[in-house]
């Protein structure tokens, strides 16, 4: 799948904040958590700064160390991005919850289960956040018929590419 995702242009994220937009999918006034795209994911900036154009309180992750959940810091468009674990960044703001999380994909499937890197950062941040709506954020091609899941996998709701949005 890193392969197939290295192919694609990430600026196809365009596209996806069109789609994300148009569905009204995020409530009103919801908290935000999105994410500093590594290279090769789809560029989801486009998206966060709609966002708060529209007046979201926006974070983003900290990668914190390993067997830890997330931490999530506030950021708005322009904010200094520093450089954290596995070549991540994020910004300095405070630690903030969101109720509505935007997640990076390696791959998923249609019943909204997902893989990620491996290092079970947004599982055990999902676990502890298991109200929040989860979006999932990826390419089209990243679609695999199945993903392996175990039963303390939270699905996604909803899954936004640059071909469309479907919510599972």
């Amino acid at each position: 799948m890193l392969g197939i995702r290295a192919a694609l242009d990430p600026a196809l994220g365009a596209a996806l904040a069109t789609h994300v937009l148009e569905s009204n999918i995020i409530p009103t006034g919801a908290t935000i958590a999105g994410f500093w795209p590594m290279p090769h994911e789809i560029d989801i900036r486009p998206l966060l700064h709609q966002l708060h154009s529209r007046g979201h309180a926006l974070c983003l992750p900290e990668t914190t160390s390993p067997g830890s959940p997330l931490i999530f810091r506030a950021w708005v468009p322009g904010a200094k991005m520093l450089r954290g674990r596995y070549n991540t960044y994020h910004p300095s703001g405070s630690e903030t919850a969101p109720d509505f999380i935007l997640l990076p994909l390696l791959a998923f499937d249609l019943f909204g289960h997902r893989l990620g890197y491996g290092g079970g950062y947004y599982d055990r941040t999902l676990a502890l956040q298991p109200n929040a709506f989860r979006l999932g954020c990826a390419f089209a091609a990243q679609q695999v018929a199945d993903i392996p899941h175990g039963h303390t996998d939270l699905p996604l709701h909803a899954i936004a590419t640059e071909q469309g949005l479907r919510r599972v």
